[in-house]
């Protein structure tokens, strides 16, 4: 697997529970609600963490447009975050802490395409 797989997807509906429905149905995934995040999860395989990772479909909220957003798994989130402007890219949302050892980033790479990155914060 190269350097900074994709772990985790997302997919912003307009309705949530039709699209999970349609998923289930035509792909015989297995999407379910997690109560504790509030959206819709399919786990990522535990058995290979290098894998295409788990993802979560949720009803959108701020957005407008229905979206998917791949997340790649980084080492070093603020230095990929000024990579990213300086390849010509745009930071969406900067790195933030979205739970206790986890940074997200979103990004938009240079033709406007929405991309986030993930890193795992280590504990010192």
């Amino acid at each position: 697997m190269s350097a900074n797989p994709v772990v985790w997807w997302e997919l912003a509906s307009h309705d949530a529970k039709k699209t999970v429905a349609f998923l289930n149905d035509v792909f015989d995934w297995d999407l379910e609600f997690d109560e504790r995040l509030g959206f819709f999860i399919m786990p990522a395989n535990e058995n290979d963490k290098q894998a295409f990772g788990g993802g979560g479909v949720f009803t959108l909220s701020k957005a407008k447009l229905p979206f998917m957003a791949l997340y790649m798994r980084v080492e070093d989130i603020e230095a990929k975050a000024r990579a990213v402007e300086e390849a010509g890219g745009f930071i969406v949302e900067a790195p933030f802490e979205i739970q206790s050892g986890t940074k997200i980033c979103l990004f938009n790479e240079p033709s406007g395409v929405t991309f986030a990155m993930i890193q795992s914060v280590a504990k010192t």
